[in-house]
């Protein structure tokens, strides 16, 4: 926010800006019960991708800088397995995920290409 570093340049933390959002939309018709469940783990993951994407970009070692984006994909697979819990349960019956889908297979298969290049920005 009050800082102008590389990771900003990057296309897959605006991915993932928009993953944050989506997923903080879906959270808000979840049922009340889930707040402290499934609401607070998809918000968590959510940020968590958002976060070690800008901490990773911020790292001189290619070996760091893989390590963080592969936490960061991580916590994707993270949401994606609790939506499809939540999918079970009936909670997104009333809800368009298209667009918080397309953000997660956006953002995975530009983490997965950044993890199996050389990882870098600094170069």
């Amino acid at each position: 926010m009050f800082l102008s570093l590389d990771h900003q340049k990057l296309d897959v933390f605006s991915c993932s800006k928009q993953l944050v959002l989506e997923c903080y939309k879906l959270t808000r018709v979840l049922p009340a019960d889930e707040k402290f469940g499934m609401t607070s783990q998809i918000r968590r993951a959510a940020l968590s991708v958002h976060l070690n994407i800008a901490e990773g970009a911020s790292r001189r070692s290619e070996l760091e800088r893989r390590r963080y984006y592969e936490i960061s994909r991580g916590s994707i697979i993270e949401i994606d397995a609790a939506l499809d819990m939540a999918s079970e349960l009936n909670y997104l019956n009333n809800y368009d995920t298209n667009k918080l889908g397309e953000a997660i297979l956006r953002c995975f298969k530009m983490l997965s290409k950044l993890i199996a290049s050389k990882a870098t920005i600094h170069d």
